[in-house]
């Protein structure tokens, strides 16, 4: 089981690098202003939008805005965290990456609504937002699964207290 737990550590690692830098440096141009960002990146969205026909990037509706906030509010901080949790094997990178996972699929659900019933959706279009699902699951499975053994915290030293250097008085 260990083995395969950093495996899924491994690859979240490398999705969550990507996510990292992403969110704020593409996605967030869909509600902060966009005199923040270079022209090449600005490009660079408007090429993506283009060439995927993420109408949803082009035309930010409210709710996306929304979803955008707290992606980079909640869930980017979130990303970094557990990002730093993976690199140092951390006791709480469950928890983390568990509440990550969760937020990112329910952010999914409402963009997932508009793709499927307003028909405008192209199938690359949903090819890219279902690699974003399917990284909430990873993450949510990851959130599930018991750390690896090689962390210094196991489910046999969990609740008890170090032992004391001193001696115990009769």
């Amino acid at each position: 089981m260990g083995s395969l737990v950093k495996l899924i550590d491994a690859l979240l690692f490398l999705l969550l690098l990507a996510i990292a830098f992403e969110t704020p440096l593409i996605e967030g141009q869909a509600c902060l202003p966009i005199t923040l960002y270079p022209d090449f990146l600005v490009e660079l969205r408007s090429w993506y939008a283009g060439e995927v026909g993420d109408y949803l990037m082009t035309e930010t509706p409210d709710f996306y805005v929304g979803i955008i906030w707290v992606e980079l509010l909640f869930q980017w901080p979130l990303v970094l965290v557990n990002l730093y949790g993976i690199l140092a094997g951390k006791h709480w990178f469950n928890t983390t990456c568990l509440s990550y996972g969760i937020s990112l699929f329910t952010g999914m659900v409402p963009i997932f609504a508009e793709l499927t019933r307003s028909g405008r959706a192209p199938e690359k279009l949903l090819t890219v937002y279902y690699s974003f699902l399917s990284v909430g699951v990873v993450a949510i499975l990851r959130g599930l699964l018991p750390n690896s053994s090689s962390t210094k915290f196991s489910s046999a030293t969990i609740g008890k207290r170090p032992a004391s250097g001193r001696k115990k008085r009769v």
